[in-house]
């Protein structure tokens, strides 16, 4: 009862994130060109035929960039969105192959159980997404300024969480962004800091023992790099009397590269 998870881009220049399972796959956002996700499945071979749905979070660029050609492209493939992102992705995909979803509801695509969250981003309705199949439970939160405790109650079972570490704080302060742009980043409707993940890191295993292992996603280009997330996350950890590979394993995404294969 499987399920799997591969990250074709992770960042603010595009995402798009694959979870299957052995009969069922899900494209999570569609972010990154329509050649580069279909290049993407062929190696991880999986037929386009068998893309059941494309699930959007939110209706930013790096999210949606190549929702309207990966629609076309992948005829068995349904999109879905609440309603607050529907309003503001209106005209890419054809009525007849796009559904509608409530926040907090369960709902199937094929054998895999999906719920999408409330996360604080500032889009008109952004959702993180919970998958399911058996025992095995996958939670993608990105795009996020802050966790509640209602995001904790959806995350803290997850065997695999994908978590946003977005920036070093230090950097971005001190980097060439507007003054606008770093208040939005920093925001509580921003994006999750190294210090933030490794925070929250902490909070999920004070919860109690679980085989966990968290991909830290969504590194920015000019105010991060994957080994200070790393490294930022460890220290933080240990401070805490957490250690890595010992009560959680630590994985990051590169921003522009396709993960490995991480099933559960």
């Amino acid at each position: 009862m499987a399920l799997t998870f591969c990250s074709f881009s992770s960042g603010s220049s595009g995402n798009c994130y694959l979870v299957k399972s052995d009969k069922t796959a899900l494209l999570i956002d569609a972010g990154i060109s329509g050649r580069r996700i279909l290049e993407s499945l062929k190696r991880v071979r999986v037929d386009p035929a068998d893309v059941k749905a494309v699930l959007i979070t939110h209706e930013h660029s790096d999210h949606i960039k190549s929702l309207k050609t990966v629609s076309r492209k992948l005829t068995h493939a349904v999109t879905y969105a609440n309603i607050g992102t529907w309003e503001n992705i209106n005209g890419l995909v054809d009525d007849k192959r796009s559904i509608v979803f409530k926040t907090g509801e369960e709902f199937f695509v094929g054998d895999i159980k999906v719920k999408a969250f409330h996360i604080l981003h500032d889009a008109s309705e952004p959702v993180g997404y919970s998958f399911s199949r058996g025992e095995s439970r996958i939670s993608i939160l990105t795009d996020t300024g802050r966790l509640n405790d209602e995001i904790y109650e959806e995350i803290k079972e997850a065997d695999l969480l994908v978590l946003e570490a977005n920036h070093d704080v230090e950097m971005l302060r001190v980097g060439r962004y507007p003054w606008f742009l770093k208040q939005r980043i920093l925001g509580e409707k921003g994006h999750l800091s190294n210090v933030d993940a490794a925070g929250a890191i902490c909070r999920l295993l004070s919860f109690g023992e679980k085989n966990r292992r968290v991909l830290l996603a969504h590194l920015s280009r000019e105010n991060n790099f994957p080994e200070m997330a790393y490294q930022t996350v460890k220290n933080l950890l240990e401070e805490n009397n957490y250690y890595i590979n010992k009560n959680v394993c630590v994985n990051i995404i590169e921003r522009d590269e396709m993960s490995a294969l991480f099933t559960v």
